[in-house]
């Protein structure tokens, strides 16, 4: 299975980015994953709703950019579907079996993501209805990408 992460921004923190890169490593047994970032759009406190609709707009021109064609994309958002750890390892399982072998992953930048990109997308995930700093999302999915995989395999890790 290929596994791609479509980000805005980089991770500057390098605690993150260290984490970040451990769960890539273990993930190589499982998939081949892609991390792609795209530049975020850079904006400032005082904007209208309407100029941050137009940095949100511009991110998402350069995320569906990185979506690479007939993959399954799972955008993730605050207000979108919450199940357990082993719900989604199911689900990420049943879309192998039924053949989407390709799963992208999309993480917006500081303001989130555009309705563009959430409309589009085949399924809205949301962790939790807390809202964590994108950066930080990139280490959770991954890490949770790595634990579904091993649920899958009936590997100790979940414990």
């Amino acid at each position: 299975m290929q596994v791609t992460v479509a980000a805005a921004g980089r991770v500057r923190e390098a605690y993150l980015a260290k984490g970040i890169a451990e769960y890539a490593k273990r993930l190589r047994a499982y998939c081949q994953l892609s991390i792609v970032e795209v530049k975020d759009e850079p904006f400032r406190e005082g904007y209208s709703p309407a100029q941050l609709q137009m940095v949100m707009a511009k991110e998402a021109e350069r995320l569906r950019k990185a979506i690479p064609q007939r993959s399954y994309v799972i955008a993730l958002d605050i207000h979108g579907e919450m199940r357990s750890s082993e719900e989604w390892a199911a689900f990420i399982e049943r879309l192998g079996v039924e053949g989407s072998s390709h799963i992208t992953f999309v993480i917006g930048g500081a303001l989130g993501l555009h309705s563009s990109i959430l409309s589009s997308a085949d399924l809205r995930l949301s962790f939790s209805p807390l809202t964590f700093p994108h950066q930080l999302m990139r280490l959770i999915l991954l890490e949770q990408i790595y634990r579904w995989f091993t649920i899958t395999r009936g590997e100790s890790y979940h414990r």
